[in-house]
């Protein structure tokens, strides 16, 4: 079963930049998997995804976002129609709803839900909107994007090759000598072995503590700055001055597990400006290495383009 909602974007303007909404009118799908499958040419995909996808007839690059630990894809819907806006066909899927500290089998899924695409994801669109899987991307926000360089580094086969992976405050376990398997940092200068562009971003205060009660959200030791310094080029970092590990979620997260997206880490004053930046910076990354269009990138950085967050650090690695 699968449920859709139509989002008007705000009115063209010239002075739109990536992290401006995008002039493409956009529709929010829900697919749910089938067990048993009698529907049929219809390949059903093998867990729940939320896909944010232009509606105009065209051809769209595919981009899979992964949820971060105990979160739902829902949560992330404000900055999945964000990146949609500007014609990117997005796919999050929803891994797991409980969870071990053990992320195989989530490394597992990303792999089969990437193998489904080729034969399911067109099913699913609006008519005239076609995926174009030479051009695919992989992020994910703290443990999804863990998961994320673990399928990246070939940890799992899959039939489509990304061209790009993106960590949104990454994370790998507790702190260094307590990852979480299966352990990705090596803790060896640029010893990513990736064949693709890369880019981290990094909150400011993830790796602070909220109260002596919770450890941080994004410890030292196996968070954003572990996993850039393993990148090799082409790389891109940043960090977020004053904004934490979960404000690049909705406004509002609905639900118990909603309620605690407020209280477990250190935030920023409000979520807008935090999901605003990283949904503009992949969107712009996205554009260079998938679409070829390096300009708001390299405006970026050469200090050209009005952010909407202050940045703590940022590095490139071309």
């Amino acid at each position: 079963m699968n449920s859709s909602s139509t989002t008007p974007t705000l009115s063209s303007s010239s002075s739109k930049n990536a992290f401006d909404i995008g002039n493409h009118l956009i529709k929010l799908i829900k697919i749910e998997p089938k067990i048993s499958n009698n529907s049929g040419s219809v390949c059903f995909p093998p867990k729940p995804l939320l896909i944010g996808t232009p509606t105009e007839s065209g051809v769209f690059p595919v981009v899979i976002l992964l949820h971060g630990y105990l979160l739902y894809n829902s949560f992330y819907s404000q900055l999945i129609q964000h990146i949609s806006s500007h014609g990117f066909i997005v796919v999050a899927p929803q891994l797991y709803s409980v969870a071990g500290p053990d992320a195989n089998e989530e490394i597992k899924i990303t792999a089969d839900i990437t193998n489904w695409l080729s034969e399911g994801l067109c099913h699913f669109l609006p008519a005239n909107v076609r995926p174009d899987l030479t051009k695919l991307g992989l992020a994910g926000h703290s443990r999804g994007g863990k998961v994320a360089f673990a399928l990246a580094l070939r940890k799992q086969v899959t039939s489509l090759k990304f061209s790009a992976v993106i960590g949104i405050d990454p994370v790998d376990g507790m702190e260094k000598g307590k990852q979480t398997p299966p352990p990705v940092l090596n803790f060896v200068p640029h010893s990513f072995d990736l064949d693709m562009a890369v880019m981290v971003i990094g909150s400011g205060l993830g790796e602070m503590k909220r109260n002596p009660l919770f450890p941080p959200c994004a410890p030292k030791g196996v968070n954003h700055q572990d996993f850039f310094n393993e990148c090799q080029k082409p790389a891109f970092y940043f960090v977020v001055k004053d904004y934490g590990h979960l404000d690049m979620l909705d406004d509002e997260t609905k639900g118990i597990r909603g309620k605690t997206t407020h209280c477990l880490c250190k935030n920023g004053e409000s979520r807008e400006p935090m999901r605003r930046f990283v949904g503009g910076i992949v969107i712009a990354f996205l554009k260079a290495y998938l679409e070829d269009n390096s300009r708001e990138l390299m405006a970026i950085r050469d200090g050209n383009e009005k952010l909407p967050v202050e940045l703590q650090k940022s590095e490139f690695l071309i």
